[in-house]
């Protein structure tokens, strides 16, 4: 049986974070999609007046839900031998994600540039992952 450190519960908070996150990208979406009468199913807009900020908004979320997998993952695993450090890597990717969205929002979609850091927090996520399996296998030491 393994037995996680007192501090996975700081990973365990920040995995509930990121649900706030993507649920209020969500409900970003259902509100513009009122404004902007774009009914279900249809993904994107071809509004040529609004249809343009309509699919910023929708991109952000959509965007966000295709690497959510992968941050969950990482967020887990780093968290088994570096909890701190995945933790701060994952409230990283969070407001990175924020500022990603938001900038989105503004209608031009070159400012969503300003959540980079948020790619480069899951980057650093894949890193901990590799140096965590690497721990894991024995091909480096614990401490």
């Amino acid at each position: 049986m393994a037995v996680l450190s007192k501090e996975y519960g700081y990973v365990i908070l920040t995995g509930a974070a990121s649900f706030f996150l993507v649920m209020h990208l969500a409900v970003k979406v259902a509100k513009a999609r009122k404004k902007y009468n774009v009914e279900y199913p249809v993904m994107y807009s071809t509004d040529p007046e609004h249809g343009h900020i309509f699919n910023c908004i929708q991109r952000a979320h959509q965007n966000t839900l295709e690497v959510y997998p992968v941050f969950l993952f990482f967020l887990a695993t780093d968290g088994v031998f570096h909890p701190r450090i995945a933790t701060g890597l994952g409230l990283t990717w969070i407001v990175g994600r924020l500022l990603y969205a938001y900038g989105y929002y503004t209608g031009e979609p070159k400012n969503r540039s300003r959540g980079a850091i948020g790619s480069l927090a899951l980057i650093g996520m894949v890193g901990t992952g590799v140096y965590s399996a690497f721990q894991h296998l024995g091909w480096i030491c614990k401490n």
